[in-house]
């Protein structure tokens, strides 16, 4: 299982997604503190739906509290200051993924501190991703690198009627647009 690390999010938005993002990926997500906002934020909420009973929350004081119950542990840094990009970067079960606040990015002791710096390619003139989409970008990588462990590629209750456009005209299904 691959491992997800929020050092002191500032956004409930963010952590919502997040969490339902690590519940959907079958992901351990773990958060060191602090967090300018209670786990009750509607925000955060509202952005993780119903999936926050899917989600053990591992939780941390502090990154120096972080390593200490994680002295093993293989930690990619997500940085714009990154040696290497994600998508050349070969990951294994267990690594951990470990993302800054979204307003300062991660510190350079903390950052400097992990096995790998990578970071995700943009345009020269841009500052930085979203931190949920930097992390499904980051974790569907790793997943995609050991073939989705545990996950499926259909949903359980797959019928037609879900299929996609091609899908459907192979199976010779009817396709109908709205209106007509």
């Amino acid at each position: 299982m691959f491992n997800v690390v929020l050092f002191e999010p500032e956004q409930p938005g963010n952590v919502g997604n997040i969490i339902r993002l690590c519940a959907n990926s079958g992901v351990q997500l773990h958060i060191i503190k602090p967090i300018p906002f209670e786990m009750d934020d509607k925000k955060l909420k509202r952005a993780g739906l119903d999936y926050h009973e899917y989600v053990h929350i591992k939780w941390y004081d502090s990154y120096q509290d972080f390593c200490q119950q994680n002295p093993q542990a293989r930690v990619f840094s997500l940085t714009t200051k990154g040696s290497d990009a994600y998508h050349k970067t070969e990951f294994a079960p267990n690594d951990f993924f470990l993302f800054g606040p979204e307003s300062r990015g991660l510190p350079d002791e903390v950052r400097n501190s992990t096995y790998g710096r990578i970071r995700i390619p943009m345009t020269p003139y841009a500052r930085s991703i979203n931190l949920a989409n930097s992390v499904s970008i980051c974790l569907y990588e790793a997943l995609r690198q050991q073939d989705f462990p545990n996950l499926t590629a259909a949903s359980p209750d797959f019928s037609p009627v879900k299929t996609s456009f091609s899908q459907r005209l192979a199976l010779g299904l009817k396709i109908i647009f709205k209106g007509n």
